[in-house]
């Protein structure tokens, strides 16, 4: 239905439109509902000449501008970045769906953050960057002229050492899981690829001949869809070929499941998804510090950082186009380190003021 009342919103029109949704509400009855769908019908179907644009300022509801961002974001990023963002949406569709955007000011953005630094500095911060791309998405394309999230800074935040599990820890965690988990935790940790890489791995991805894998991320400038191979350990190796000779051939993933599907109202079979409650059964179970699938990249790249691999190497295994990205998951302490502090404690032993001990 193209107009409907809403309880506690009143009456509402839902245009959809090339692909796009446009909505609004708070009209008090369905015929002021109606014409407003109307109005802005015309409008979109015969937009207003460049130089009339020019004279009318710009402006759509918030819900429009969430909307449009959220489709923008659908095509040219990840899954899972495109979920991430939907959660953060639907808070600033509950506070600001009806309003302008033009109504939406650094007060009331800064006071909405307040609230969110009540959970963390962290996610009040996440939330201030999403906002900020939402309205800068808006200015480049014209459709708001001013970004209220400008001149707010970021919250301070206590900085940590991020925990990075031993292989000792991996093993024991691999240990404990089923067959199946065993076989994706392998993977991941084998090819230290992104989760979003390893569900959408397909066995046309596998070269089981020459010994490669791969994969596909979207992680990169303009959201392309990129690929890189990454050579596979022998482990990786005899993972791969033993689910290959055992595989169902209807299926074209390496890892899939069978799962009810609500939106569908049946079961049905596809990829692996983001599985958030795996890992912390397998650390209780396997009685390690909780972790993520995530840092079991970290965990790869500080094992090749210690061992002397050349930084760029390690750089297009794990598919980082900045240098600085891929310094971030080196956790590693080599022996520049240790070398360095040496000299530092020689050469203070050295200083006539050294508090020297003995007879």
């Amino acid at each position: 239905m193209s107009v409907y009342f809403a309880k506690g919103k009143g009456w509402r029109y839902d245009l959809p439109l090339n692909g796009t949704r446009y909505t609004k509400a708070g009209f008090k009855t369905k015929r002021a509902a109606k014409k407003a769908e109307a109005k802005r019908r015309e409008e979109l179907t015969n937009p207003i000449s460049e130089s009339s644009a020019e004279k009318t300022p710009t402006d759509i509801t918030c819900l429009d501008l969430i909307n449009l961002r959220l489709d923008h974001v659908k095509a040219y990023n990840s899954e899972s970045h495109y979920n991430t963002y939907k959660y953060q949406a639907r808070r600033w569709v509950t506070k600001w769906g009806d309003l302008t955007c033009g109504q939406i000011t650094q007060a009331m953005v800064q006071r909405h953050l307040l609230e969110r630094r009540k959970i963390s500095a962290y996610a009040a911060n996440k939330e201030l960057r999403y906002l900020r791309a939402t309205w800068n998405y808006g200015v480049r394309l014209k459709l708001v002229s001013n970004n209220p999230t400008e001149g707010i800074e970021f919250f301070p935040v206590e900085k940590k050492v991020k925990h990075v599990p031993s292989a000792e820890d991996l093993d024991k965690v691999i240990a404990c899981a089923d067959r199946d988990t065993q076989d994706y935790l392998w993977v991941i940790r084998e090819t230290m690829g992104r989760v979003g890489e390893i569900n959408r791995l397909t066995w046309d991805d596998v070269d089981l001949q020459n010994q490669s894998v791969t994969l596909y991320t979207r992680k990169k400038k303009g959201g392309h869809l990129t690929p890189r191979r990454v050579p596979m350990t022998q482990q990786l190796f005899d993972v791969l070929k033993s689910r290959c000779e055992n595989r169902d051939t209807s299926n074209p993933w390496v890892f899939w499941h069978r799962y009810w599907s609500r939106k569908q109202g049946r079961f049905v079979e596809g990829p692996y998804g983001d599985r958030k409650k795996v890992m912390k059964r397998l650390c209780k179970k396997a009685g390690v510090r909780y972790f993520r699938f995530h840092p079991i990249r970290h965990s790869g790249a500080s094992i090749m950082d210690g061992n002397g691999v050349p930084m760029g190497a390690i750089q297009r295994i794990l598919g980082h186009e900045n240098r600085r990205t891929t310094e971030i998951y080196l956790h590693s302490m080599g022996d520049s380190e240790r070398d360095a502090m040496r000299v530092f404690e020689q050469a203070r032993q050295k200083s006539p003021h050294f508090p020297h001990t003995g007879t």
